[in-house]
């Protein structure tokens, strides 16, 4: 659930737009729970969202890499505005458990359905991938199973566990479903030891009847709670998304609850509407408010912040982490130094 400020010619239309240009008929066949919604009419992108068509020669060879061995990304399936700068440096989300998910979240742009079953030899494919992608810092996420009995857990710790034997140097970054009604799912992840643990409150709590229907928010503050009582060597991790109709003081308040959660890393982003059936972009957040946001969240204690109108929760998610770690590092010498 990443994230420059791109404004180099030429550019295009982010993968979004290109998106909500698709017929009816395949908007209601890939979201056909948002079929009887209206079309929403939203302002149009201003310059600082726009960003460059994919063309490198990386851009491609992921493209081909990821398509051999079978997978599904999140880069694709939830229309990525970052996906050329990403994949021209080898770098690309790996999404498990298909490319349908139980939820209806009304901002997400994953297709909604009954999923397939579990494809038992993913996890091995993915630490291949990784391992032939050369990955420092990988990113692994998932589609929401609340079909599955453990929400998908076991096949998650299964995948962490292939990279490590794979590519054991490889820091690995988990993006997780909430595991709601799911006992003992969250135990299963955290064992495997992903280096980061990350799972995103998408917005303020307020919002969450209209923008994300299937989830509760103080369960999923919960949840990343628990990460760090059961191991607090664990980074903890979570993003919101602005411009859905939030106001500055509940994004201050999600930060509160957040830190008191002690979650390390916050992510802020624009929200891109990925068609007219999804929910409406209230207003498009200027680059001055993101640096406004990133200001309040260091002064509130967090190790590392990303808010820039594309930041996405897995952008320069590599870079992001070696520089976490150091924020870690550097705290825990000057607590030892008092």
């Amino acid at each position: 659930m990443t994230q420059t400020t791109p404004s180099e010619a030429p550019v295009t239309n982010t993968p979004e737009e290109d998106g909500a240009a698709r017929d009816l008929s395949d908007r209601v066949q890939r979201h056909p729970e948002k079929a009887h919604r209206r079309d929403n009419a939203s302002p149009k992108k201003p310059s600082w969202i726009r960003v460059k068509a994919p063309s490198s020669q990386g851009f491609f060879e992921t493209r081909a890499l990821i398509k051999d061995h079978g997978l599904s990304t999140v880069c694709q399936e939830a229309g990525c505005p970052n996906v050329g700068e990403c994949w021209s440096k080898g770098h690309a989300t790996m999404m498990l458990m298909g490319e349908i998910c139980t939820r209806g979240c009304t901002f997400c742009n994953v297709a909604t359905g009954r999923p397939d079953a579990l494809d038992p030899f993913e996890p091995a494919r993915v630490a291949q991938a990784v391992d032939k992608l050369g990955l420092e810092h990988v990113v692994i996420t998932s589609v929401d199973r609340d079909d599955l009995p453990d929400g998908g857990a076991e096949h998650i710790a299964q995948t962490i566990r292939a990279v490590r034997r794979k590519r054991p140097g490889t820091t690995i970054e988990v993006l997780t479903p909430d595991f709601l009604r799911k006992d003992g799912a969250l135990e299963i992840v955290v064992d495997a030891c992903p280096d980061v643990f990350n799972h995103n409150l998408e917005t303020v709590p307020g919002l969450y009847p209209e923008v994300r229907p299937g989830a509760r928010y103080f369960h999923s503050l919960r949840l990343l709670q628990q990460v760090k009582e059961l191991d607090p060597a664990i980074f903890t991790k979570s993003g919101i998304m602005v411009g859905l109709g939030e106001d500055r003081q509940a994004v201050l308040q999600v930060m509160d609850d957040m830190r008191a959660a002690d979650i390390d890393f916050l992510t802020v982003g624009q929200y891109l509407q990925p068609t007219p059936k999804h929910h409406a972009v209230a207003r498009y957040v200027t680059p001055e408010e993101f640096g406004s946001y990133e200001q309040a969240a260091y002064s509130k204690g967090f190790l590392m912040v990303s808010a820039t109108p594309l930041t996405r929760s897995s952008y320069h998610a590599g870079d992001d982490f070696a520089q976490l770690r150091l924020a870690r590092e550097s705290k825990l010498a000057g607590e030892a130094a008092t």
